[in-house]
């Protein structure tokens, strides 16, 4: 069945046009653009204006592609910075609007079960005929880290425990890094570093997180992390889909990040131009998880939520 899926989140808006079955997904068409919702939501309450025409010009071309590959069903959905938006009627009529379908401002524990089924379908089990590993071993720790929310769930075949955490790549530049100096000061980063802290501890106090064998990364602050610790020449996915960073790497990473200018880090040929500004908090907020829950190694994964939204339409 061929369906497309559509994620719009707090930073960016992404496409996924695929042929599923009942035990594979095989990518028709996979577009990202950025488009910052959630500009000022964590500040004024609302969406603004501005913001909410970058997303519609975005899905409009979506909705051109869509109709070119035939996709059968579609499925949008919206998460952290609208689900905070006090105006979110305006977007959800937008939507509306272009697809034909009513968007979907899905809950935080709605948005993890996604994540978890998108990230985890493709990881090969361990082999019950052999005690040698074939692959990352659950259970898992999945962690999305967004441009508004984060989210943490934990399963094995399914999720069991999940939460989400108002911890995002934008909301903690808006809250904190904005106005903190290129590259931010030390008491800047200390007050990021504070609020992921404290979100984490609510994490440890719900999820069974310690319980996990294996954590699993995803989303853009992840991916690009990943491609700046393989010293790629260009976002190559391929290369960043299942690579293994050590817990060394990350810090490695974080630290080059946080001590860059803007220019610095626009330069990377595996940056985004939509991430300069907010990749240091992403890449902390993932440093932060990696030493609180004391895992060796991150698995990234280019699958997310935007898979999981496409194998909901096959269930």
């Amino acid at each position: 069945m061929r369906v497309a899926a559509i994620d719009c989140g707090t930073n960016s808006v992404r496409l996924l046009v695929a042929d599923v079955g009942e035990a594979a997904l095989a990518d028709v068409e996979r577009r990202m653009e950025i488009v910052r919702l959630g500009q000022g939501v964590d500040r004024t309450g609302r969406l603004a204006p501005e913001a909410l025409e970058r997303t519609f010009g975005a899905m409009r071309a979506y909705r051109k592609l869509i109709d070119q590959h035939g996709a059968g069903a579609t499925r949008v959905v919206a998460t952290s910075a609208t689900r905070d938006a006090a105006n979110r009627q305006e977007f959800t009529d937008g939507v509306r609007e272009i697809f034909g379908v009513e968007p979907e401002v899905i809950s935080g524990s709605e948005e993890a079960e996604l994540s978890f089924t998108g990230a985890t379908r493709g990881l090969v089990r361990l082999s019950p005929e052999t005690e040698v590993p074939q692959g990352p071993l659950p259970p898992y720790l999945v962690v999305d880290i967004g441009g508004g929310s984060t989210e943490f769930v934990v399963g094995s075949e399914h999720a069991e425990s999940a939460i989400s955490v108002d911890i995002g790549c934008v909301r903690l530049t808006e809250r904190h890094l904005r106005d903190a100096g290129d590259p931010p000061s030390a008491a800047a980063l200390e007050a990021v570093v504070a609020d992921v802290e404290a979100a984490l501890a609510r994490v440890e106090d719900e999820v069974p997180v310690r319980d996990a064998r294996t954590l699993v990364g995803l989303a853009g602050s992840v991916t690009t992390v990943a491609g700046v610790a393989l010293d790629l020449p260009a976002y190559l996915p391929e290369r960043i889909h299942h690579a293994r960073l050590s817990s060394e790497q990350v810090h490695d990473v974080t630290r080059r990040l946080l001590a860059m200018t803007h220019d610095e880090r626009a330069a990377l040929p595996v940056m985004h131009p939509g991430r300069v500004d907010v990749i240091g908090a992403g890449a902390l907020i993932l440093d932060r998880i990696v030493r609180r829950f004391g895992f060796e190694q991150v698995v990234v994964s280019e699958h997310d939520i935007l898979d999981g939204i496409a194998w909901s339409l096959v269930r």
